[in-house]
Parts: structure tokens; sequence; C-alpha cells
């Protein structure tokens, strides 16, 4: 699951329809047994990080991602093969234009709820038709479009565990809590730092700092990268919470009456 990639990718793909190029938790929910059958956490601060992302695997957990350009929240839920997605423009968004939208995988099915406001969304073409709907997608016209795909062997949704391979420096702060820094240009395949960010930071990427938290059961429940101003982009903090680990519930499919099929239009967005 690629945040990033689904938030800016979509964003792009919208903006530079032909003939518009010139428009500019809480997660302290443990299961019944977790608290005698738990691993101790390990003593050492990169060990006990490393070892806190292995929950995430598994694919049940509920998350929040905030800072940058968008905000998201969502659920992963393995034993029904579904996820969502939820993201909003964030603080930054322009005045004349803001976007949310909803992505939802069950099995092989996708929907993508899309809507845009502003006087620049109300100039794109096919918009206004599918406001408020949930465009079913043709999963074999989208295996090119990493923005509207979700990959069920890889459910971490900011790729915290990339982060964390990639700590130069880390110290123990409090009972569940640390801070460091990570050598961003290790993990510019994550999805908190993309490459173009990484690009702009120049040598400040080698050392940027961040701060996380694991529950009692050492389990990470936080992640946050204070991202140094670089170029024309103003620092900012990016978080992403965990939470309801091995609680969530598989994720709903979309009310029949509000979904449509996709137009050629978005396919033609997305095309790899």
């Amino acid at each position: 699951m690629n945040i990033r990639r689904w938030s800016v990718g979509i964003l792009a793909a919208a903006l530079f329809v032909p003939g518009l190029a010139a428009c500019k938790t809480e997660a302290d929910s443990p299961t019944a047994d977790s608290k005698s059958t738990a691993p101790a956490v390990p003593a050492d601060p990169k060990e006990a990080l490393a070892a806190s992302t292995k929950e995430i695997q598994k694919g049940n957990f509920s998350f929040a991602i905030k800072g940058g350009e968008f905000n998201g929240d969502g659920k992963v839920h393995m034993p029904s093969k579904s996820a969502e997605m939820k993201m909003s423009s964030g603080a930054s968004a322009a005045e004349d234009f803001s976007m949310t939208m909803h992505l939802v995988f069950i099995d092989t099915d996708s929907w993508l709820k899309l809507d845009l406001d502003g006087a620049m969304a109300d100039a794109i073409p096919g918009f206004k038709a599918t406001k408020g709907k949930y465009q079913h997608l043709d999963r074999t016209r989208i295996k090119d479009a990493k923005e509207l795909n979700f990959d069920f062997s890889d459910v971490d949704p900011a790729g915290s565990d990339k982060m964390i391979k990639a700590i130069t420096d880390v110290k123990k702060t409090g009972e569940g809590t640390y801070e460091g820094t990570i050598d961003a240009s290790k993990a510019a395949d994550s999805d908190l730092l993309d490459a173009e960010t990484v690009k702009a930071l120049g040598t400040k990427a080698t050392a940027v700092p961040f701060t996380a938290k694991l529950d009692a059961q050492g389990r990470l429940t936080e992640f946050a990268v204070q991202v140094p101003a670089a170029g024309a982009a103003e620092a900012q903090t990016v978080t992403v919470t965990y939470a309801e680990y091995g609680t969530a519930t598989p994720v709903q499919t979309p009310p029949a009456a509000q979904v449509v099929e996709a137009p050629a239009s978005i396919y033609e967005m997305f095309k790899g």
C-alpha cells in the first residue's frame, strides 16, 4: 500500500487531463491473549524497533497518516483480503482546489470514490458526473496503474519497516518511546519519504530526525519523521499511527445504489 503514490498520483492525473495542463489513535488494542503470549521487548533500541513491525505484516490493523499535502486513514484486513484508504487534501491545499477520495479493495474487486471541489475542479471534464459515487474498476485495465492497485503482499501503508532499516542513530527516551535519525537516502522507496523529497533534501537526507512509540507488546503504534525544509518545501512532520492490531473488521462493499462503472476517462488518466 502506498499512500503517497495514491494521493499524489491521483491529484497529478486529475490536474493534467488534456486541456488542463496550464492550470495549475491511540493504538493500545491487544487481543485477548496478547499479554500472555507477547514476547519481551528487546532492550536494544534498534532491535526493539526492528521487531515492532512484525505484527503489521500480518495484515490486521487500522492506521492513520497525517502531515504533508494529504491526511488519510484506513485499515487492512487480511482474513477477508480487504483494505481501504480514505484521504483528503491537507491544510496546504490550494483554495481553489481540494480533493477527497476513498479506495476500497475486496479480494479481486476495487472501487474508487473521488471528489474534487473548487474552481479548478469544476473545469475537469467528467468529474461532476461521478461526484459522490463509487466507481467500480476493471482490474484488467489498471494493471499498470500503481495508484489504483493494492498489493496484499506489502500491506504497510507507510513503509515503516524501510524507515527503521535506515536508522543511523537511536535511543530510548522513555517507556516505549524512542528518538533518533535515519538516512533517508536509504529509504527513498518508503511511503513517508519519496525519492523526490529525498533528492531535495540533499545532504540533510543523511540525518533526518524521527520519533517512535511502541505499545506494551512491543508493536509500533507511531512513527513520526521530522522532514527538514528543502527547496520550496517547508519543514514538516509526517506521522503514521497504527491501531487495532488483530481486531480490525472486514471492509464493506460500497452500497449498490452508490456504485457506477468507472468511465473511460478514469482509465485514460492512469495509463501506464
